[in-house]
């Protein structure tokens, strides 16, 4: 299923989004990806965004956060691989130097969205923070996408999306609780036992299957 950027999933509703990047997109795109080593294989991946998507509903705003590590979103079907690679790489550079800035080697990275419920809604996007490993973590950086995102309030219907650039230490192997002024979701640890699931199933499919025009 081809998933173009306005299809991003934020909720378990189909709430629409900006469209963030232009261009048709092609599985060929996996093409160009360079295999590393410990990373799964491009290519094999059959989970969907929604699959790897955390949800909060409070009562003025749904949150969408799905994370953009190339660990993680090399097991999504490829045309949204495609998606979300190129969603990351559209910030690629203000990641890159935010990284430097703060001496963080591997940042965790994520897609997030409001989406307004009530009229001329507001909200704090500093405030969507991350509890695991006995701390919390706190964006170090969020990338706006949309002017919605700098005003700060949405009018009813209206989305604001950025990308986030999370301090060094937090572990996405690791179980953490998601929270945003009062709404929390532990929906990541059901999360990581699928993708570790599907992890298995990955190397298990590029193993037993030679797919024409794929890395191995």
């Amino acid at each position: 299923m081809v998933v173009s950027m306005q299809k991003l999933f934020v909720s378990c509703a189909a709430i629409p989004l900006f469209a963030l990047l232009q261009g048709p997109l092609h599985a060929q795109d996996t093409l160009a990806v360079p295999e590393i080593d410990n990373l799964p294989p491009v290519g094999y991946g059959t989970l969907g965004q929604e699959d790897i998507s955390i949800t909060l509903v409070g009562p003025d705003f749904t949150v969408g956060f799905i994370p953009l590590n190339e660990s993680i979103i090399r097991l999504l079907r490829p045309d949204t691989y495609n998606s979300m690679r190129r969603l990351r790489q559209s910030k690629g550079e203000e990641i890159a130097e935010t990284a430097r800035r703060y001496g963080i080697r591997e940042p965790a990275v994520f897609f997030v969205s409001f989406f307004a419920r009530g009229q001329q809604a507001r909200f704090n996007p500093e405030a969507l923070t991350i509890t695991g490993q006995n701390r919390s973590f706190r964006p170090i950086a969020m990338l706006a996408n949309s002017r919605a995102f700098s005003d700060r309030q949405l009018s009813q219907r209206e989305t604001a999306t950025a990308v986030y650039v999370y301090e060094d230490g937090l572990r996405l192997a690791d179980p953490f609780t998601l929270s945003y002024e009062g709404q929390s979701s532990n929906q990541w640890e059901v999360i990581i036992r699928l993708l570790e699931r599907e992890r298995a199933a990955v190397d298990a499919r590029a193993a037993a299957v030679k797919k024409p025009g794929f890395p191995n």
